[in-house]
């Protein structure tokens, strides 16, 4: 199993929307590097739900429950989507701020590559960001 961070406005599509559609696309990635990172993912890979803008925090773990296939809100058909499954919340919010304190996490794409909207998550970068929001790995 893999480890993804998939970043979302709230205001768009929010933590509490994933929930309540329970399975759901993630689409609008417009950019080659996140969208390559939603083709290396599998089922079953685990993925922190990020919000960003404001609050920028992880506020919960999905699941990739439908592989890479074809955006179809991209005219030029150049992008895809995946689907995800909501899990659970984090028990306690790990804000970016803390992210970046965490010398751990230095490496962190997140951090390094603050732009992309999805990113891999190394394996001790993930136990420890679970840790963190005292949630189960």
């Amino acid at each position: 199993m893999a480890y993804w961070l998939m970043k979302s406005e709230p205001g768009t599509w929010s933590w509490d929307d994933q929930v309540k559609a329970g399975v759901a696309e993630w689409d609008g990635v417009r950019n080659y590097q996140a969208s390559n990172n939603m083709k290396a993912m599998a089922l079953g890979d685990r993925c922190f739900f990020y919000h960003s803008v404001k609050e920028k925090q992880v506020v919960g773990i999905v699941e990739v429950a439908k592989l890479y296939y074809p955006d179809p809100t991209d005219a030029s058909g150049r992008f895809g989507m995946v689907d995800v499954k909501a899990l659970y919340p984090m028990n306690r919010p790990v804000t970016l701020a803390e992210i970046k304190a965490e010398p751990r996490l230095s490496n962190l794409a997140l951090v390094r590559q603050s732009r992309l909207s999805v990113v891999p998550v190394a394996d001790d970068e993930w136990a420890l960001i679970c840790a963190m929001g005292e949630t189960p790995a």
